[in-house]
Order: C-alpha cells, then sequence, then structure tokens
C-alpha cells in the first residue's frame, strides 16, 4: 500500500502560543521521527522541534512497513538521529539481546519485531525507541503542559491504555514499562459487562476502553456522545483509576489523552467524579477543589505521539 505524504506547519495551531522553542539558526539539526502505531506509522523529518516533512504509511507486514518507513527517511537525507514512539508490549531492558523489539502482540506478523535493531542498522546513526505513550509524555514534559515538573502520569485512553510514568525528570522503566491499563477496579453498582480484557476481563481497560464501550454500549463511543449514561460510567472508572495512581505514585499532574477523551465534557466529568473519591483525603492543596489544573488534556493532542519521537531522537544524539 502506498504511503500518503504531507507538508506539515512547524508548530501545530493552538500549541503554537504555549510552546516556548528554541529560536531555530542554519546550524539547527534536522531529526527524524517515527511513531509506529497498530494501524499506521507517522515518519518525519524535524528541524530542531518544527515538522517539515511526514508521511502516513499503513501498519502492514513488518517488513513492508519498516522498508518504506527507512526508505523516507533516506529519501530526505542526512539526519542526525531518529527517535521511535512504537506500539507495545516492548522489550526496554537494555541489557537484553533483544532490547528494542515488540515483544508478544495481538498484532497479528508483529510479535518480535527488532524494531530498534533494524532502524539503526539500516540507517547507522544514534536510534532511541520507547513506547508511544512514554514518547508522548517525553514530548509535553519538554515542551508541553508538563513543562518544569519532575513527577507526572501521561494516559491514553483509545483502542487500549497506555500510560508514561515520569519519576525525578525521566521515564520510569521497572521490570518494563508501565502497564496502568490491567489495574484491578471496583465495578459500579449495577454493572453486569463481563469485560473486554482477554487476559482481566473486568480490569481498567477491559471495562472503560474504546472497544469495552462499543461492547457495552452496541456502538462506538463517537456515535453516543448524546447518551449521558455511558459518559457518567466512563468517567466513574477513569476517577478510580486515577484516584489509584494519586495515592500510590502522587504525581504533581495526570495528563488524559487519547481518542475516547475526545468526548466533550469528559474531562470535566472524570474531575468531578475523582474529586468525590478522593472525598477531601490528601496531602496536597492542587488536589483540593476543581483539580483544573491536577487533570490536564495534552497540548499536543493526536500528535502528542510523534513530537515525543522528535524528542527521543533529540535524546539520542545527545547521548
Amino acid at each position: 500500500m502506498e504511503s500518503v505524504r504531507l507538508r506539515m506547519v512547524p508548530v501545530l495551531g493552538e500549541t503554537e502560543r504555549q510552546v516556548n522553542v528554541p529560536p531555530m539558526s542554519e546550524h539547527t539539526p534536522h531529526y527524524a521521527a517515527i511513531e509506529a502505531g497498530g494501524t499506521k506509522f507517522r515518519v518525519a523529518i524535524a528541524r530542531g522541534r518544527d515538522v517539515v516533512e511526514d508521511a502516513t504509511i499503513p501498519t502492514t507486514i513488518p517488513d513492508e512497513t519498516l522498508t518504506e518507513a527507512i526508505g523516507f527517511i533516506r529519501e530526505w537525507g542526512t539526519v542526525t538521529s531518529v527517535g521511535i514512539a512504537c506500539f507495545g508490549p516492548l522489550d526496554l531492558d537494555e541489557s537484553s539481546p533483544t532490547f528494542g523489539s515488540i515483544t508478544v502482540t495481538p498484532k497479528p506478523h508483529w510479535s518480535n519485531t527488532p524494531v530498534l535493531r533494524r532502524v539503526r542498522s539500516e540507517l547507522g546513526i544514534p536510534a532511541a525507541i520507547d513506547v508511544d505513550v512514554a514518547g508522548a509524555a517525553l514530548g509535553e514534559w519538554r515542551w508541553g503542559v508538563a513543562r518544569g515538573l519532575s513527577h507526572f502520569i501521561y494516559i491514553t485512553v483509545g483502542t487500549g491504555f497506555g500510560a508514561g510514568v515520569f519519576i525525578d525528570g525521566k521515564i520510569h522503566h521497572g521490570l518494563g514499562h508501565p502497564e496502568i491499563g490491567h489495574i484491578v477496579l471496583d465495578r459500579a453498582e449495577g454493572d453486569g459487562y463481563p469485560g473486554h480484557c482477554p487476559f482481566h476481563a473486568d480490569c481498567l481497560e477491559g471495562m472503560a476502553a474504546g472497544p469495552a464501550i462499543e461492547e457495552r454500549w452496541g456502538a462506538a463511543g463517537a456515535a453516543l456522545s448524546h447518551r449521558h449514561e455511558v459518559w457518567e460510567l466512563e468517567a466513574t472508572y477513569l476517577a478510580q483509576a486515577l484516584r489509584t495512581l494519586s495515592y500510590t505514585v502522587a504525581p504533581q499532574k495526570i495528563i488524559l489523552g487519547g481518542g475516547v477523551m475526545q468526548q466533550d465534557g469528559l474531562l470535566e466529568l472524570v474531575r468531578s467524579k475523582l474529586s468525590e473519591q478522593l472525598a477531601g483525603y490528601t496531602t496536597s492543596q492542587l488536589l483540593r477543589g476543581s483539580l483544573e489544573e491536577y487533570v490536564v488534556s495534552p497540548v499536543f493532542g493526536q500528535d502528542a505521539g510523534l513530537i515525543g519521537a522528535i524528542a527521543l531522537a533529540m535524546d539520542a544524539s545527545a547521548s
């Protein structure tokens, strides 16, 4: 399948008024960025932080998709480094022989794909990789709504749940990347839906990700915008997860992105439900009141993964 190619404005829409970007000079380097998703790859060339060219490539089989992504970068010319914000799960243990590889994934043909090794070997330049949501978190930390913070969490609510956890100013990796989507929930009263997760059934992802919404209510979220009960239940489950994270990780901010969070009024409803569930028990003034400064939307919206990949490329060139 052919890729779709387009030029992009340097700074996206409303973002330009909110983001401080260092001025460019004739010596500002070019970076390559790959946002590797289960449906599509976005591949971009950026001068500094500004995207100058972007290709969208369908995610088919690994050899075909990676060949096209790498070819786009080669065709552009000289770039300093490449950053990859990739769907997972990923092996992020730097001592592992499969570091930078997709591990076992439900995406057909992509299990055990050595994404980082192939990009490094074929382009011959420094490269860095992390899960897509961690890349998005890095971008928001460097240029967006998380600037100046040491501890925060970025969550995407979409086809699945992803989470990038920042602790002490860096992406947190323990045994692997966090899988917040699989934490336990208390089932809402009267909710008999069994859950969508093939591993845990009624975990957070199984009860509140996009496929769960569609299966529970018989339509995709976009067709349910008028159904208040849909979003009341969704906000209840999301607030449960944020309550758990607030008490266990104590982040300075929680960023909620992803397709599900595009629903009008959902962010405000989550804040309201979280305030109810915290019930006044907190050690921080930030967790009292409306929570408008605590639970926020990302500056970069649907472009957060690509911006994060640029940030990863910058880190790769500096290391």
